[in-house]
């Protein structure tokens, strides 16, 4: 079992993925009291918000196999597809989910105002905008290089 984690641990690929995603969720709390004076300790665990820790995430490990694995190499190639799925689901269909959350919460206010179904809103935050997603991108790139050269 130690042998295991030893392996999982120095996975360099794997490595720059997590710090990346954590890093993102990490950067959210302090950005987000700047804005709003308050902290929201749920978006250690949401999706949503500056940086987009999935794209920072996908960027992450996809640089740290085209470091460790080369950039010409085929799993390369399998990473850089995922992640701009991953990228454009992001900023597209997630996107325009949380906007139809939007029109549908308002919907349910003006129509149920007092009725118990006006208290089950619908998650509104789900996607990214281009600039939440390109700074997931630079947090992804500079961790995995940091990771792999120096882990």
């Amino acid at each position: 079992m130690t042998e295991f984690f030893a392996a999982l641990f120095s996975n360099q690929c794997l490595m720059a993925a997590a710090v990346a995603w954590t890093l993102a969720q990490i950067i959210k709390l302090p950005l987000e009291y700047v804005l709003h004076h308050e902290w929201n300790w749920h978006l250690l665990i949401s999706a949503g918000g500056m940086p987009s820790s999935h794209s920072a995430m996908v960027t992450g490990v996809t640089t740290a196999i085209g470091l460790t694995q080369g950039f010409n190499s085929p799993i390369f190639a399998m990473a850089a597809v995922l992640a701009m799925v991953v990228i454009y689901d992001a900023t597209g269909v997630r996107r325009h989910a949380g906007d139809h959350a939007r029109v549908l919460n308002l919907m349910i206010d003006e129509l149920l105002t007092g009725h118990p179904l006006a208290e089950k809103e619908l998650k509104e935050v789900l996607g990214h905008t281009p600039r939440e997603v390109l700074a997931g991108i630079a947090l992804g790139i500079i961790v995995a290089i940091l990771v792999v050269n120096f882990l």
